[in-house]
């Protein structure tokens, strides 16, 4: 008699997507800050970020060689964390500090806690805040071209109660800052590309990035031009899109997702208005990192057909 029932091992859904193509995927997503971000500060910029995408590379080739393991590099995270790290950098930061980062980044964060899926915190963002606290990597932010005069960051101008620049300006990159995270509307083209092709959701870079301003215009006594001024000042828009919506290190479900962002726009805030930094945006994304694993118990699914005990 025959069956219709077959039985196997997981998994059971089976699809086109791998991890290769989803690195490529955000790659692909990123190329319009790395544009962006060469337009408004020189080729520095892409040397900056070139040089991250071949020290990670090549690290993670000499650890896989030292321990004998299986080469790895050909998924393309290795590429994806050098572009994130490069993009989060200065373009006048020194190459050497540029090469230390991304050492740290995928020996210390990466490959030795197992490798892609089995990191704790996001490479990218780790490594921002070890360079931030070794070196002061954001102390001396790059200027555009477009920029004659070298002034403080806006958020350092907003910290002490000056006006940022034009909304127009910060939403085209033409503000001191990073590389990759002055282009808002760079940044949203990726993300919108990400969306399209379900890389990503939209749960997390909303609710962050919501949060962020909601608190902001409270804080600020309801001043829409200084909230508006203030997330499109630092690295939100990168690392909302980008850095926080890392499936190893952020929930699963939508509604953890939802948790996940709206407590890194509360870290964030907290930082900004009442840390020694005036950007929080790095160090909320590792706190939310540390918190995903308690975020995933208390918002996972409850099976059909199960209860709580």
């Amino acid at each position: 008699m025959d069956s219709n029932l077959n039985i196997s091992v997981s998994p059971h859904i089976l699809c086109a997507t791998t991890t290769k193509r989803i690195m490529l995927d955000v790659v692909i997503a990123l190329l319009p800050a790395v544009i962006a971000g060469t337009l408004l500060f020189g080729l520095r910029a892409l040397l900056v970020v070139a040089l991250c995408v071949a020290v990670c590379l090549l690290t993670e080739f000499l650890f896989n060689v030292v321990i004998k393991a299986k080469q790895t590099i050909g998924d393309l995270s290795a590429v994806v964390t050098g572009v994130l790290l490069g993009l989060n950098l200065p373009a006048n930061i020194p190459l050497w500090q540029a090469a230390i980062g991304s050492i740290f980044a995928i020996l210390v964060v990466k490959c030795i806690f197992g490798g892609i899926g089995k990191n704790l915190f996001n490479p990218a963002i780790a490594a921002r805040v070890f360079m931030l606290i070794a070196f002061g990597a954001m102390a001396t932010p790059a200027f555009p071209m477009l920029d004659t005069i070298s002034t403080a960051t806006p958020l350092v101008v907003l910290k002490e109660g000056g006006f940022a620049p034009p909304l127009v300006d910060l939403f085209l990159g033409i503000r001191g800052g990073a590389i990759g995270e002055t282009c808002v509307l760079a940044l949203i083209i990726g993300g919108v590309y990400l969306l399209i092709r379900r890389v990503i959701t939209w749960h997390i870079p909303v609710a962050f990035i919501a949060t962020t301003f909601i608190l902001t215009f409270v804080l600020v006594d309801f001043d829409i031009y200084t909230a508006l001024s203030s997330i499109m000042s630092g690295g939100l828009f990168i690392g909302a899109i980008f850095m926080a919506t890392d499936y190893t290190t952020s929930p699963s479900s939508d509604l953890g997702k939802l948790v996940f962002g709206i407590f890194a726009g509360l870290m964030t805030v907290l930082i900004r208005f009442w840390g020694v930094y005036p950007e929080g945006v790095s160090f909320a994304i590792l706190l939310a990192n540390i918190l995903d694993p308690y975020i995933e118990v208390w918002t996972k699914r409850r099976l059909f057909g199960g209860y709580k005990k």
